[in-house]
């Protein structure tokens, strides 16, 4: 047996002592450090300890003794006298039989999977990929003590979805482009992000959804020239990612990540993670060995029967084995620290599809990791937020649980089509702003479980999907084979860019119909990072791997295109300060609330079901509100005249005109004016709301 307080290094020794089988990850204490690991096949396991990033290698290897460093699967050492900001990673020896699902490889420096902070400042991915010593190359983990951090009372904030308002940004685009106004050292950053407050603030929004701030490899790509810039190809789901730091200190990226929520928070706003617990950046049986999988493959991966090879339900080379009870508890562990030690308010899960797979692969009714995520304790006031599908199932409306939210899928796909005018929508087009309850009442959910978007990261922004029929990803470098091929678009006679008024008059006026529609259904809005000025991919529908001005925010917009910045701005004031949008039934079932919704077309009680029917309206009022409103809804490439409900002592008053130039296109409350037809003629293409406070 070795003696486990003096243990042969290099030509240094260091006195350790068994230390415990839990918590896993390295966990400080006054004293020293206790590391800990799930491996269940390996033969030995080496703990590597660097002097600091910059030493390629390590100054001590603790080797682990197999039966007092091990309990059960689980190996672990307490090192005394080593504390926040100590280096480390692991070598694991252990068999290496593909065809048993085993990948060891005892020469390659392993990232802990529970690393709080990770080293990339050599990282070399083909190294990683290659038999053999990558040390030198290897990521590392930084053990961090997170009681050191001062939160100044900092809370999650709590606010329900029915008074939310999601606004999905990429951390580093949103201030990456030189024309930000953000300092040149903040550009990119969590910091920088900090300077862009009072934007996001004035906008109205609620909440900020960030694409993937955890640790991801941007090497993982087929084109090596790119990068990796969405962020969804995970390797460390506890750290903040190195690259959105000012620094290449990651104990400042760490802190530099909190101050960044804390300022969001005292500005009122919710930080939401988008998280990817469906795959990893260790692709497929020729992907790099990194971490998991040369600890312990086959616990964390879906293997095919043939265990060289790997399920493949995300379309990213592998898939996460969620159910695994070891799995399940590293993304319980993980969201659990993300809420306490990080302060974040709640989760956008990716594929989250692939969370309601078994050991196999094989979908099951009742999955225990979503089952726990839901009825976990300390995520209770958590928003978590599913994508309810993968390559293989479409859960939208059927997703287990009773707190789930949902992206709605289903309501970008069919407002887009209508918007443009296509045929046989009027049927679900109740559905989608009415909340969906085709999809969701058979669940114990309010409307606001339906995440209403129109475009997200993924696909065209909203000024492409009305300035381009046709996918432009030939930057990608996979000959425009990647990204959808129905997006629902329509350029209105010119493909890209124009200086045609009349096109772009048209565009502008889709876009404020787009907008109109997201704001005036039931469910929790959603937008896009730059949508409100009109950001522009230039046609690329998939920009993953485009860190440049394709996908960053361009901030000469704002002022280009303030008149439907504050169109935007108003919808959302008004989405936010008007009850009907906050209900927690759904509007057109009316056993439900007091809330009356009428549905009409042209004509008031008559609508037409017919499929070349484009046009409908309906009302909503409610007198315990004092409030009505009256929403006309013309697709139709005519203007066409609508009948309006009458009032017996008020007036409507005109809200929005999509029609209208600024500022006409949205008055300000009790300045609109007063409608005084019983009918009122709706512009082609065009969306107008009236409004009424009841008895003032």
């Amino acid at each position: 047996m070795i003696n486990s307080f003096f243990k042969r290094l290099y030509s240094n020794t260091i006195a350790t002592q068994p230390g415990k089988s839990y918590p896993l990850g390295a966990t400080t204490y006054k004293n020293g450090v206790n590391f800990c690991l799930y491996s269940k096949h390996a033969t030995s396991v080496e703990l590597l300890l660097f002097e600091s990033k910059n030493h390629i290698k390590p100054k001590y290897v603790i080797v682990l003794d197999p039966e007092e460093n091990h309990t059960s699967f689980y190996w672990h050492v307490f090192v005394p006298d080593v504390g926040h900001g100590q280096v480390y990673g692991y070598r694991i020896k252990g068999p290496f039989d593909p065809r048993g699902g085993l990948r060891f490889d005892g020469a390659k420096t392993l990232l802990d999977p529970y690393a709080r902070a990770v080293i990339m400042d050599r990282y070399d991915r083909s190294l990683a990929a290659m038999p053999g010593d990558n040390c030198a190359s290897a990521m590392r983990g930084v053990v961090i003590d997170t009681q050191i951090y001062d939160w100044e009372g900092d809370l999650p904030l709590n606010i329900t979805l029915n008074k939310s308002v999601i606004y999905e940004l990429h951390v580093g685009g949103f201030t990456k482009n030189p024309n930000s106004g953000v300092p040149e050292h903040l550009r990119g950053t969590y910091l920088g992000l900090i300077e862009k407050i009072p934007y996001l603030k004035e906008l109205g929004i609620t909440a900020v959804e960030l694409l993937p701030i955890y640790q991801f490899d941007p090497f993982d790509l087929p084109d090596a020239s790119l990068t990796n810039y969405w962020g969804y190809s995970p390797i460390a789901y506890f750290a903040p990612h190195h690259a959105y730091g000012t620094t290449d200190d990651p104990l400042k990226t760490l802190d530099e990540f909190r101050d960044m929520v804390k300022a969001l928070h005292q500005a009122g706003i919710e930080v939401i993670l988008d998280v990817v617990f469906n795959h990893t950046a260790e692709g497929n049986h020729s992907g790099p060995t990194l971490s998991m999988k040369g600890i312990e493959n086959k616990v964390y991966y879906i293997l095919e029967e043939d265990q060289r090879y790997y399920k493949n339900f995300s379309g990213t080379g592998n898939t996460l084995k969620a159910n695994h009870s070891v799995v399940r508890r590293m993304i319980i562990d993980c969201l659990r620290y993300w809420v306490t030690e990080m302060h974040v308010d709640g989760f956008r899960f990716d594929l989250a599809s692939v969370l309601s797979r078994d050991e196999q692969g094989h979908p099951i009714k009742d999955s225990p990791i979503l089952w726990e995520i839901e009825s976990d304790p300390i995520l209770s006031h958590s928003k978590i937020i599913a994508e309810a599908w993968d390559l293989g199932q479409y859960q939208l409306g059927s997703f287990i649980g009773d707190r789930w939210a949902e992206w709605n899928g289903k309501f970008r796909d069919d407002i887009r089509h209508f918007v443009k005018g296509d045929e046989n929508m009027m049927r679900v087009m109740v559905q989608r702003l009415t909340g969906s309850p085709d999809l969701f009442r058979n669940l114990t959910r309010d409307p606001s479980r339906s995440i209403n978007f129109i475009t997200c990261h993924d696909g065209f922004t909203m000024n492409d999907l009305v300035s381009y029929n046709q996918k432009h990803n030939f930057a990608n470098g996979e000959n425009n084979r990647d990204g959808h091929n129905d997006n629902h678009s329509w350029n209105h006679g010119v493909e890209g860019f124009t200086d045609d008024p009349k096109i772009e008059a048209l565009r502008l006026k889709q876009i404020k119909n787009l907008f109109t529609l997201l704001f005036f259904a039931q469910g929790t809005p959603m937008m896009s990072m730059g949508d409100e000025v009109r950001r522009t991919q230039l046609g690329n529908n998939n920009a993953y791997c485009q860190d440049n001005e394709i996908s960053w925010f361009d901030w000469s917009l704002v002022e280009k295109h303030q008149d439907l910045y504050q169109f935007v701005k108003q919808l959302i004031r008004f989405h936010l300060g008007t009850e009907f949008f906050q209900e927690k039934c759904f509007w057109n079932l009316p056993d439900e609330l007091k809330t009356t919704f009428e549905l009409h077309g042209v004509k008031l009680g008559q609508i037409s079901w017919e499929k070349n029917t484009h046009a409908f309206a309906f009302t909503v009022y409610n007198p315990d509100y004092g409030k009505a409103l009256h929403v006309m809804i013309n697709a139709y490439w005519e203007p066409l005249t609508f009948e309006i409900p009458e009032l017996t002592t008020e007036k409507w008053r005109l809200l929005i005109n999509t029609a209208n130039s600024s500022p006409d296109d949205f008055y300000s409350i009790k300045k609109d004016p007063i409608v005084k037809e019983n009918t009122y003629k709706v512009a082609d293409r065009s969306v107008v709301v009236l409004f009424v406070y009841l008895g003032v």
